[in-house]
């Protein structure tokens, strides 16, 4: 199979470089610190709008001022007069489940993120049909959507109905939301890649696609690169970041956790210490196991007494997290491999820099 999608990426993004390194739009973690840290390294970064879009408009303007500090050293160095980019090299992730499009639109307007990524509405790619439209048909420049999925069915609605610029296919290894039943991208990866091939021949939009689920390292975007990825986003690994949004106790239990697929768990537990009840019903999170989830699996507590609970270990801070804590830590199998905090920008480098070692081979240097 040979495909070109990879200088499709590069034109849409052309700050970036290759294999493409994506910083997820985690809830309440992916600020614009995160989301600038990882563009200006030349990777592309995501702010969380998620479903509660009352604090995205700072969020954006603190990206733009990020962006712009950068831009008018890097300009005052070379004795260029310094120009703000017309689009802002960072994107925006929404739920839709709950996210309000009034409220997005008029943001994507003003701020002009390069990107737009959707996921988790109630239903299926009908409800992403009025986001789609209004946002590609009132945005005042070529904005791309990207539409993140957990299966090879989702996939091909969403190519023949929404035709994104960009398919994040997710794998169960993956921390925090995606479905409860679903394949490993090692598998899920290369048969999507398949469907849209054989889709070809009827004149099937074919989007550019982004690997995610319990990639952590160069190794992994190497492997999904192989299966036919363009690039990788990565969650979990950004959480060992200064520019995470986390506690403390968070950011240690992502290094002290290891052998992630013993040590994490799929489940709705960790939503509901939280009272967060609006994921549709074929969603759970993936997160490090603690005493929210053991005390339920063991009906040591009701679901009322293990909130009661979480909200009494919140007033313990960096001390509630940890195998005997109950702060919801959403990680994913790809936890074990996480040894150090580094800062955004040197997990991108050093992560595109690891990968290419084995992509370096003949057969990969036409792609990238």
């Amino acid at each position: 199979m040979t495909f070109s999608s990879l200088s499709h990426v590069k034109l849409d993004y052309p700050w970036t470089a290759a294999p493409l390194i994506v910083s997820a739009p985690m809830l309440n973690i992916a600020t614009a610190n995160l989301a600038a840290a990882v563009s200006l390294a030349g990777g592309l970064g995501f702010i969380a709008g998620g479903y509660d879009l009352s604090h995205l408009e700072k969020e954006l303007v603190d990206a733009r001022r990020l962006i712009n500090e950068v831009t008018f050293k890097t300009s005052y160095r070379q004795q260029n007069p310094p120009q703000e980019s017309p689009v802002l090299p960072v994107g925006v992730g929404f739920l839709n489940w709950g996210a309000s499009l009034e409220t997005a639109l008029p943001l994507i307007k003003t701020y002009r993120p390069c990107a737009i990524w959707l996921f988790a509405p109630k239903t299926g790619a009908d409800d992403l049909l009025p986001w789609v439209q209004r946002i590609r048909s009132e945005s005042p420049y070529n904005v791309k959507i990207w539409v993140q999925l957990c299966c090879v069915v989702d996939a091909m609605e969403c190519v023949q109905k929404l035709q994104p610029d960009v398919l994040v296919v997710q794998g169960c290894d993956a921390g925090g939301h995606g479905y409860a039943r679903s394949a490993s991208v090692i598998t899920l990866l290369p048969e999507i890649v398949d469907q849209l091939d054989l889709s070809r021949p009827h004149k099937l939009h074919r989007p550019s696609i982004v690997a995610a689920g319990g990639i952590v390292d160069g190794r992994g975007v190497a492997a999904a690169v192989t299966l036919g990825a363009d690039g990788c986003a990565m969650g979990t690994r950004f959480l060992a970041s200064p520019e995470a949004q986390i506690s403390k106790g968070y950011q240690k239990e992502i290094l002290r956790a290891s052998d992630g697929g013993v040590s994490t768990v799929r489940s709705t537990v960790y939503d509901k210490v939280r009272g967060i009840y609006g994921w549709p019903g074929r969603f759970d999170g993936r997160g490090l196991i603690n005493r929210s989830y053991e005390d339920i699996l063991n009906k040591v507590v009701t679901e009322d007494e293990n909130r009661h609970l979480y909200e009494r270990e919140k007033l313990k801070g960096d001390h509630g997290w940890g195998s005997q804590g109950r702060m919801t830590t959403y990680a994913g199998t790809g936890v074990g491999l996480i040894r150090e905090v580094l800062p955004a920008g040197q997990i991108v480098t050093k992560t595109r820099q690891d990968a290419m070692k084995p992509l370096q081979q003949p057969s990969f240097t036409a792609r990238l």
